[in-house]
């Protein structure tokens, strides 16, 4: 059937998508900014006129006045500021001795369970917050099942709350002498040579009684850059030394305890008893790792004497304000003691912000104040009702962008929905017409074209049943529509080795594997087994393979869309014929696996350092069964030489003429065997042993094999 041409641009639909939603996020911002743009510069404009006319009634006023009252200013921010970080730490204190009271209860108590989950170091939550990471340093003589090691877990609860109450913490967590380490938030980003016991929070806390803070910043091994902790050991003759201990990063400091008081002119500094800077804006990690030392900054180094007087008065914990020079600027440093750290506090700010002329017509100032005021609420009203207006506009308009998207994308799948309905029904003069210009159109044409092909084929066959020759070319014919299917060569993922093969157990066969590209530059691999042989099992297998690919293409996860296709394939199987499905989400970045079984075989995993083997253990319904699918992905961590095959029941149930079956062990031997080879010499060396081990005997079932192989770093 010839269909008439229409001029037009074909675009994918990830095009049409992205192209939509980048000219709606513009024409958006473009209005949006537009008026916020306007109405800025009008309250820009009066408030500068206002500035000038108050500007030329100002006058210069007393100098000496000015600087006595600044100073007095001064040194009352700086002793406010001082009381503020000093009460901050006591109430970190407070929270940890009520945390040391939990724990020292719980030692004394069986196990319990905490509501708060927690997670082993290599499987760590998705997101940190929702649990605990349990991690076990090199050499730990604790082990996961342990009395001690739940009894570490019960507690998980009581480090959530901690690190609830108090969100100037970056961590809380709990070490013991076996080498344990309960952590919370659940990063799971410890390394792997990380051993709290040889950390100095943890010496100093068992050395001693009470709690300790640590002297100086240093680099945390969890990634939270600069941090101080504070410690303290809880002893229980079962177990020895618990260190409870949290962490608050400079930043956090700077940001939360000192601030920045005084504007963008004011700059404030934390030292401890010997003139080390704790904390200032700034202050970073820079390039040093966790396990090297942290070059630490002394308020003693400069080369102004003024500021070597601050600086001993500061470590002597007085209260007071110096003069400095910095950077050629006379600058005021006011200072008072943090009591119970037995820190410093330090505020400065240039003495020229202080002597700044003082208002002489406090009427006139009050005016133009009011008159500003005045304007800069109506402006401020009328961006309110303008952004309304807008936030109105485009939410109506995201909404009929959406739903004419919604109709886009679903309208070809339900068309091919009902062409694969009609095939399977063995309607084959049906004719899928779509008129996308996208995949779904070539797609449909595929869908055609095969019913043409098979069509042919079929009545080729009814003429000729006598003529094997012709019967064989024709099934040739249909064996090569079906390898159509099949990728034509597998993606080129950076960092990974993937080779494929499906051989059939007959001219064609009910077998495929695919891969398809998702978003965030991840790939679904995909491994199926269609129920039956055959013609049958091939044309199931079609629509399946279809159906699944064009539910995948583009999306983020496969949980939705796996769904979505298993209804189709559900209301359209033939009676008695559905297909088990695996399929796994690669993320080339990360190296991870999420992975979904609907009923196949539990994939291998060999360690490409030690060899072991491992089977994936998550297991569902195949598809088609029933009408909805659910399943919790199992997600699996590779690591560089790491092999992972996926593969059908044709490998494991390969028979020989005793009707012994291939098996698994075989598998994992020959797999554990040639870890270290290329995927494509994997995959050969199985398929050959296979085949030595069936010898004469025909091939029972469709053979297919997809073997994914990290290459290990150069």
């Amino acid at each position: 059937m010839n269909f008439p041409a229409y001029p037009r641009i074909a675009l994918t639909i990830r095009v049409k998508i992205l192209v939509l939603f980048l000219a709606l996020s513009l024409a958006a911002l473009a209005i949006t900014g537009y008026f916020a743009f306007s109405a800025i510069t009008n309250v820009g404009s009066y408030a500068q006129g206002s500035s000038q006319a108050l500007g030329a009634g100002v006058v210069n006023d007393s100098s000496t006045a000015l600087l006595s009252l600044g100073e007095q200013y001064l040194v009352r921010i700086a002793s406010d500021q001082a009381n503020f970080t000093d009460a901050l730490f006591e109430d970190t204190d407070s929270e940890m001795d009520i945390l040391a009271a939990q724990t020292a209860e719980f030692q004394r108590n069986a196990p319990v369970v905490s509501s708060t989950p927690t997670y082993m170091e290599n499987n760590p939550p998705s997101d940190p917050l929702s649990g605990a990471v349990l991690v076990f340093a090199p050499g730990a003589t604790a082990t996961p099942g342990s009395e001690e090691a739940r009894t570490l877990a019960g507690l998980a609860d009581a480090l959530k709350a901690v690190y609830t109450s108090d969100n100037d913490m970056t961590s809380v967590y709990i070490a013991t002498d076996s080498g344990m380490m309960l952590i919370y938030p659940g990063n799971g980003t410890l390394p792997k040579d990380y051993d709290p016991r040889t950390r100095q929070w943890y010496i100093q806390a068992a050395a001693q009684e009470g709690l300790v803070w640590s002297d100086a910043p240093y680099v945390d091994a969890g990634n939270n850059g600069l941090v101080m902790t504070c410690s303290r050991a809880v002893t229980a003759p079962p177990y020895g030394h618990w260190v409870i201990g949290s962490d608050v990063s400079t930043k956090t400091i700077n940001e939360d305890f000192i601030g920045q008081t005084l504007g963008e002119n004011g700059y404030a500094v934390l030292i401890n008893q010997n003139g080390d800077v704790i904390s200032r804006p700034g202050l970073s990690a820079g390039d040093v790792r966790w396990n090297e030392p942290f070059g630490q900054e002394n308020a003693f180094s400069g080369n102004d004497p003024g500021l070597g007087v601050v600086a001993a008065n500061m470590t002597a914990g007085m209260t007071g304000i110096g003069k400095v020079w910095f950077d050629g600027t006379e600058t005021y440093v006011a200072y008072a003691p943090v009591s119970s750290m037995n820190w410093s506090l330090g505020i400065s700010l240039p003495v020229s912000q202080i002597t700044q002329p003082v208002e002489k017509f406090t009427g006139k100032i009050e005016g133009a104040t009011q008159d500003t005021g005045t304007h800069i609420t109506a402006q401020t009203d009328r961006l309110k009702t303008v952004f309304s207006i807008l936030f109105v506009v485009i939410l109506l308009f995201v909404l009929l962008v959406s739903v004419h998207l919604s109709r886009v994308i679903t309208g070809p799948v339900a068309t091919l929905k009902e062409g694969a309905a009609a095939f399977g029904d063995g309607d084959l003069d049906y004719r899928v017409t779509i008129r996308s210009g996208d995949e779904f159109e070539d797609l449909a044409r595929s869908f055609n074209t095969m019913a043409d092909a098979l069509k042919e084929n079929i009545g080729n066959l009814k003429r000729t049943t006598a003529e094997k020759e012709r019967y064989a070319k024709e099934m040739e014919i249909a064996r090569s529509i079906q390898t159509s299917f099949l990728p034509e060569k597998m993606p080129e993922i950076p960092g990974c080795d993937i080779s494929a093969v499906m051989i059939p157990a007959m001219e064609v066969g009910g077998d495929f594997y695919d891969v398809v590209p998702l978003r965030d530059g991840k790939w679904s691999f995909v491994i199926a087994d269609v129920s039956g042989k055959g013609v049958s099992a091939a044309l199931f297998m079609a629509m399946s393979r279809t159906l699944i690919r064009a539910a995948l293409e583009g999306a983020p996860d496969t949980s939705a869309p796996l769904c979505t296709a298993n209804r189709m394939i559900a209301r359209n199987a033939p009676s008695s014929m559905f297909v088990t499905v695996f399929s796994a989400v690669f993320n080339p970045v990360k190296l991870t696996l999420a992975c979904t079984n609907a009923g196949h075989n539990p994939p291998l995993v060999v360690r490409g350092d030690s060899g072991e083997a491992i089977f994936l253990q998550e297991r569902g319904v195949a598809m088609g069964v029933l009408p909805d699918m659910d399943g919790t992905p199992e997600y699996v961590q590779l690591k560089p030489g790491d092999l992972f095959i996926m593969y059908t029941d044709g490998v494991t149930e390969a028979f020989d003429a005793r009707y012994a079956a291939f098996g698994e062990d075989r598998l994992v031997r020959i797999a554990q065997e040639c870890r270290t080879l290329s995927a494509g010499e994997v995959r050969d060396r199985i398929i050959a042993a296979i085949r030595e081990f069936t010898g004469p005997v025909p091939q029972s079932d469709d053979i297919t094999l997809v073997v994914i192989r990290v290459l290990p770093h150069p």
